[in-house]
């Protein structure tokens, strides 16, 4: 048994628990799946979306890893690693407003604003977006080695047209005309994940398109099922938006739990995208956990 401080915060509803590292260790590495598992179960325990350990970083100002309430650890998260910049920031760890985090993919800045002392938004550079299938990665039915657009996957014996882009993880995005507060997500979103289209599953979204700068938006995350937002789905769903002629550079999003702004730029031969968003501090307390 081991006791541990934590602190409850959220982005948009999308929970998380973050326990600082940047010091030492504090859950040794073979109990991380385990205890995310165990600790992010509702009910049960504290319950949340996922961990985020805070850790020392030897290329960046500070480390963001983060595991999915199932004990997976996953590449990247925009609404987790908007928490994190927040976490170190307030708590002193890193008192810069515009500071460099490095995650399994790669380096992401962030840029806050403070108003009397307060983080009131961050706005996180989230890099390029990979279309191509072997960077997402997924193999499109069609065969298409350049991209995964309009493409065509059997759900059951149904036909459900999805595009994909990978932001450092995968995204499945299907825009519909279907209103998305019909869409059973419980049904679908488990279905799109584990398709044999996507060999290391992928996260799922349903979006209605409002104007060419506003859309609507419902998730089912790799790992963790409905999640009230998603950032690295959000700027994928403008980002392939954009993409496909659908979408202006600049978009307002609507999701469960709020909204984000993201903000597409060309380079020539790809795109990038920054997202910005509030993050949101609970509570801070400790607990009793078994390793």
């Amino acid at each position: 048994m081991k006791e541990i401080e934590f602190t409850k915060m959220h982005a948009l509803g999308n929970d998380y628990i973050v326990i600082n590292e940047t010091e030492q260790e504090v859950i040794p590495e073979q109990y991380k799946n385990k205890l995310s598992d165990d600790i992010s179960t509702r009910r049960f325990s504290v319950g949340s979306d996922g961990v985020i350990f805070a850790c020392k970083s030897a290329v960046a100002d500070v480390r963001f890893r983060i595991f999915n309430s199932d004990g997976s650890e996953a590449e990247m998260c925009g609404n987790g690693i908007r928490c994190l910049a927040k976490y170190v920031y307030d708590n002193d760890i890193v008192k810069k407003e515009t500071m460099q985090i490095e995650t399994m993919e790669d380096i992401k800045e962030a840029r806050l604003t403070v108003e009397d002392g307060e983080v009131t938004s961050i706005a996180i550079d989230m890099g390029k977006g990979y279309f191509k299938p072997e960077e997402i990665p997924a193999i499109a039915p069609s065969g298409d080695t350049e991209e995964f657009i309009d493409e065509e996957i059997d759900v059951e014996g149904e036909k459900v047209i999805m595009s994909s882009v990978s932001v450092g993880n995968p995204h499945a995005v299907c825009f519909t005309d279907v209103n998305i507060d019909d869409i059973d997500l419980d049904y679908y979103g488990p279905r799109i994940e584990n398709h044999e289209a996507f060999p290391e599953k992928v996260n799922v979204h349903f979006v209605n398109i409002i104007s060419p700068e506003e859309i609507n938006i419902l998730t089912w995350e790799r790992g963790a099922g409905f999640t009230f937002a998603c950032g690295t789905g959000t700027t994928s769903c403008v980002l392939l938006g954009y993409k496909m002629g659908l979408l202006n550079e600049k978009v307002h999003a609507h999701l469960s739990g709020g909204d984000l702004d993201i903000t597409i730029t060309e380079h020539g031969d790809f795109l990038t995208a920054v997202m910005e968003g509030k993050a949101i501090t609970v509570y801070e307390a400790n607990m009793t956990v078994e390793l």
